[in-house]
């Protein structure tokens, strides 16, 4: 009898690893970071005068290179959704965005004064200096797009929802939590908690205490097989030091290099647990090919 029961125990235990292999070779790519890389303009939104093309893209440009430095030490790939702007003034970190493996999709063209027709305008300027096709569309501020639209400008996927439970323009209820289809574009929503829907974007990363906010990530990973989160490069910039651009304190909290050392913390969190990162683009792929190869 007991040999019986170790032969069905070993047979179930080789039928479990090979499902998880399964899955782990279909959809290995589980972790999609992604980074809205634009002009900084937060101070306009408080008031004070600030020359976004200038100052602003300085801001922004020393913040994307701390980005690429935690994920250069973690060996990781990332989705940075860049407007035109961004792209045409800083070209010199487009091209280290690119050579260090990491994906381009567009985000609009002027990040403050987002235009609904910007996806083909910035779709044009982000090819242009990057020399390579762009796959995804993220609207500035999270803003509607038509997907119609998105879908004959040749872009294959959508970010442009957050469906998290929080009022104003994020307040979005009745809207799926997890990926979909609109057509012939997927959408991608950034990941919220289940039930709760609270938001697992850049503000809880900032204000929440880390064990926490990676508490939360690993409970909507495990819910839901996959985990999106976005971020800005302003954010790493040393906020804190510049009391003039009146940023408030959930915004400058843990801002810089203490962003930094979170950032790196939660991705090294989950590479010890075994999570894959990829981009948007191979997640597309994955899941809509019957060969991953592809």
């Amino acid at each position: 009898m007991a040999a019986k029961l170790l032969i069905i125990f070993n047979y179930f235990t080789v039928f479990d690893r090979k499902r998880r292999k399964k899955r782990v070779l279909l959809h290995s790519y589980m972790i999609l970071l992604s980074f809205d890389t634009e002009e900084f303009d937060v101070p306009r939104e408080h008031g004070v005068e600030y020359d976004t093309l200038k100052e602003g893209m300085e801001v922004s440009k020393e913040g994307t290179c701390r980005i690429l430095d935690v994920l250069k030490q973690n060996n990781v790939k990332a989705t940075f959704f860049c407007t035109g702007n961004f792209a045409t003034h800083a070209p010199e970190v487009m091209k280290r965005i690119m050579d260090e493996g990491h994906e381009v999709a567009c985000h609009g063209v002027d990040h403050w004064e987002p235009k609904a027709s910007d996806f083909r305008e910035s779709k044009r300027i982000v090819e242009e200096v990057t020399g390579t096709k762009v796959r995804g569309y993220r609207q500035p501020r999270m803003f509607p797009v038509s997907d119609e639209e998105i879908a004959a400008a040749g872009y294959w996927y959508n970010s442009s929802l957050n469906p998290a439970f929080i009022p104003g323009r994020y307040m979005h209820l009745t809207a799926p939590r997890t990926w979909f289809m609109k057509g012939e574009v997927m959408q991608i929503p950034a990941s919220v908690t289940p039930w709760t829907r609270f938001p697992l974007f850049w503000l809880s990363l900032h204000n929440l205490p880390l064990w926490l906010y990676e508490w939360l990530v690993r409970r909507t990973l495990k819910h839901d097989g996959y985990f999106v989160t976005y971020f800005h490069p302003w954010e790493f910039y040393d906020l804190k030091e510049h009391p003039e651009l009146k940023m408030p304190f959930i915004i400058r909290n843990h801002s810089g290099r203490e962003h930094m050392q979170r950032l790196d913390h939660v991705i090294k969190m989950l590479k010890q647990r075994g999570e894959a990162f990829g981009t948007f683009t191979e997640f597309v792929k994955e899941r809509l090919s019957p060969n991953p190869s592809l």
